[in-house]
């Protein structure tokens, strides 16, 4: 073995001792998760700060925290490792997808519409360990936080790949005992008499969008509940509470079995949310990540 090679290998085992020394918290815990002990780990990490000529690591009693260069080390290091574990697999396995899937979706979203795709993903690729996280964080896919995320209307820019997946149209929704007892709303403005639940991350003054003889009009509403997801404003309506306008995808259900009732169909204005699944691109994208992304396509396209 010619001493590139030897350099090669001792920084790719440099890369996995850091990263492991991140997800353990500790070096003892790196040690035991890669089979060193504790004061070899912590040379390794001398040795790499040694040669990149930075501090990595703010070293305490209490904990292992990464300076600004440890979190581009550790963004780099799990990309780089991520890319080997998928190329040796694939060789492995003559291309065929395998390894470690990380998704990431909405909590409703999530919950409603892709646990239920999981299952038949999983028998079509028997050879990809899925590991899924329910989340209205946004997590970090280019860091490496995730392989593919799950994301809502307009998406900021970035150098990550972003496939539409679907679309999600919004609709105003009441239980039938709720408009036994509060009347039913047959113009926007009747709106401002009821008890419309919100979200809690949206405006300090929320609107509420229709359309009227073709022209939009925004509409101040209130009401005494918010939450941060659809499923449960969705929730409350069916037990009376109030009016939501919330995504359909969330209600779909409940109005089929007549446990809410759409409102005001004729001044919905139509708007819907895009819905993409974002993930790191290119000609080395691995192949469980383009099979995961082709099989949402297909499925939630409609």
């Amino acid at each position: 073995m010619d001493a590139k090679t030897v350099m090669g290998a001792d920084r790719a085992r440099a890369l996995e001792i850091f990263a492991a020394v991140m997800r353990a918290g500790s070096f003892s815990g790196a040690g035991r998760l890669l089979g060193l002990t504790p004061s070899a780990v912590a040379r390794s990490i001398d040795r790499i700060e040694a040669r990149l000529g930075v501090r990595l690591l703010l070293r305490s009693t209490r904990a292992l925290t990464p300076t600004a260069e440890g979190q581009v080390y550790l963004q780099t290091a799990r990309r780089i490792l991520a890319d080997l574990d998928d190329a040796e697999q694939q060789i492995a396995d003559q291309g065929a997808p395998r390894g470690r899937l990380r998704i990431s979706a909405s909590l409703s979203h999530g919950r409603l519409c892709v646990v239920p795709l999981l299952g038949p993903f999983a028998r079509l690729y028997p050879h990809i360990l899925i590991d899924f996280a329910l989340t209205d964080t946004l997590v970090d896919v280019a860091g490496g936080q995730a392989d593919v995320a799950i994301r809502f209307g307009p998406l900021a820019d970035s150098l990550l790949t972003a496939r539409k997946i679907g679309e999600s149209r919004r609709v105003i929704v009441a239980a039938p005992d709720y408009l036994a007892r509060c009347g039913t709303p047959i113009e926007p403005e009747d709106l401002h008499r009821h008890n419309c639940l919100n979200f809690n991350f949206r405006r300090a003054e929320p609107v509420w969008p229709f359309r009227r003889a073709g022209q939009d009009v925004a509409l101040s509403v209130r009401g005494n509940i918010e939450a941060n997801n659809g499923e449960t404003l969705g929730q409350l309506c069916a037990a009376g509470v109030g009016i939501a306008r919330v995504g359909a995808f969330s209600v779909v259900d409940d109005i089929a079995a007549g446990r809410l009732i759409p409102l005001l169909e004729d001044y919905n204005p139509g708007d819907a949310e895009q819905i993409h699944a974002v993930f790191v691109g290119g000609t080395n994208t691995p192949a469980r990540i383009r099979a995961f992304v082709d099989y949402l396509a297909a499925r939630l396209a409609g």
